[in-house]
């Protein structure tokens, strides 16, 4: 029964904390900014509060787009760093608007004392709710029915999070729906990997019928679905797959978006670089850049510039992607690689055309022929440019397997909107404070292919 009531709790929580942090910010703008304010400048009682709105919506939307209101969702870690992330960003922007609406520059000091108090505040806050939901709400027996193949490799991704998840066994579907229903029945979910179309669709029916929650790894047809079109002309359901990629607006509005973002981008990023490519330099005094050809839209080659962050002879014995520790990354490439910033020269091939800032990792031609050779469909994603950053970047890591980074690049294009690249670039900036994400294959890997 109180599982109806999970997303109440997630909900109270979560207006509890925009509360707080609007309340903290209120008596910010009351008591310490509006007395510095002139009295030809002073705002109406509406004024105010609508100054203290714009500060609750600012939190809002940050907080919604990191994921800091999936209490019960994401990991504890994730969840702190998206409140304190979306406080900061708030902030910022805050500081903007008082400043319009002092028609002034005021001091930051007050706004940066909030925010302290704030993190200070949403810090145990999230904790004591994270630890009151897990007790309601403990881990889900779940069971494991796979198909063709072993379900080790998602086993093992699931139980990195027992605190949501708890695998009590898996079997096979040829055992047989005599066996396997009751087998069901004694668990809180089923996980479906890798099943025959014929034997996925009978025991998801069953599910349903049962409200057994099911959980299933997703085929590349079924992303395709998902992106399709409900056409309702007839009394017949229709699902309608275009299959062209994005539209002709969808195109014009992103290239549009790709000149402004790389070109604010590049003015921004400038100092960085000078420095980098500096760093690098006097490292080891070989060249700055990197430039290697690499696949994009309908698989058109194109240079790629990066900042060299391995020795200049790394690839003498053949293409390979980076190891975790791998011994060809300099101390000066290690350091970049961790904060992303030896993508910053990518930034000169968006406003080029080659690539957009959103869109599916560019891949060497060499490793996209030994991706292909193993699953045909990896070319579905060079339907669209190739992107520094995208869907399968900030959801998937550098050691994401193939066939995993093709379903996330597909998911990306089946369901793209200008939205989808706007949460996309702000959960990047989350993501250079993550370091799994930037974790490399195992040293016996050449590409990120499991043996």
């Amino acid at each position: 029964m109180k599982e109806k009531y999970k997303h109440l709790l997630n909900f109270i929580a979560n207006v509890i904390t925009l509360a707080m942090e609007a309340a903290l910010f209120g008596w910010t703008w009351y008591v310490l900014y509006v007395p510095m304010l002139d009295k030809a400048n002073a705002l109406f009682r509406r004024g105010n509060w609508a100054v203290i709105g714009m500060y609750a919506l600012f939190v809002f939307f940050f907080t919604k787009v990191f994921g800091g209101y999936r209490i019960g969702y994401m990991r504890l870690s994730d969840i702190i760093l998206s409140q304190v992330l979306a406080v900061l960003l708030a902030m910022v922007v805050s500081y903007f608007e008082i400043c319009l609406v002092a028609n002034d520059y005021l001091s930051p000091r007050p706004l940066l004392l909030m925010t302290f108090a704030e993190i200070v505040l949403i810090i145990p806050w999230v904790i004591l709710v994270r630890k009151a939901y897990q007790h309601l709400y403990p881990p889900r027996q779940m069971l494991v029915i796979y198909g063709n193949y072993s379900p080790d490799d998602l086993i093992g991704k699931i139980n990195t999070r027992k605190d949501k998840y708890n695998i009590c066994a898996s079997v096979s579907y040829r055992i047989g729906y005599e066996k396997l229903y009751p087998m069901i029945q004694q668990y809180n979910a089923v996980v479906l990997c890798d099943l025959p179309a014929e034997a996925r669709n009978q025991i998801m029916k069953y599910c349903f019928q049962e409200s057994v929650r099911t959980y299933v790894t997703p085929k590349i047809t079924d992303i395709l679905f998902r992106g399709a079109d409900d056409i309702h002309l007839f009394d017949t359901p229709l699902y309608l797959s275009r299959n062209q990629g994005l539209g002709i607006v969808d195109l014009f509005i992103k290239r549009v978006m790709d000149i402004v973002i790389s070109l604010i981008g590049i003015v921004i990023a400038s100092p960085f670089m000078l420095l980098i490519a500096l760093a690098i330099k006097l490292y080891d005094r070989g060249p700055v850049l990197y430039k290697q050809e690499r696949l994009t839209k309908d698989g058109r080659p194109f240079m790629i510039y990066k900042f060299r962050s391995m020795t200049v002879h790394s690839e003498e014995h053949g293409a390979r992607l980076a190891a975790k520790g791998d011994s060809r990354v300099t101390p000066v490439g290690r350091l970049i690689r961790a904060i992303h910033f030896d993508e910053l020269p990518q930034l000169f091939n968006i406003l080029k055309g080659d690539m957009s800032v959103v869109g599916p990792r560019p891949e060497r031609q060499v490793i996209a022929d030994q991706y292909t050779e193993e699953i045909p469909e990896f070319v579905l994603r060079l339907k669209v440019k190739a992107g520094l950053t995208g869907y399968a970047q900030v959801y998937g890591k550098y050691n994401t397997t193939p066939y995993d980074k093709l379903k996330l690049d597909l998911t990306y294009i089946e369901n793209y909107s200008v939205w989808m690249d706007v949460k996309i670039l702000f959960l990047t900036f989350k993501i250079l404070f993550q370091k799994e994400n930037t974790e490399g294959v195992d040293q016996e890997q050449t590409t990120a292919i499991k043996q």
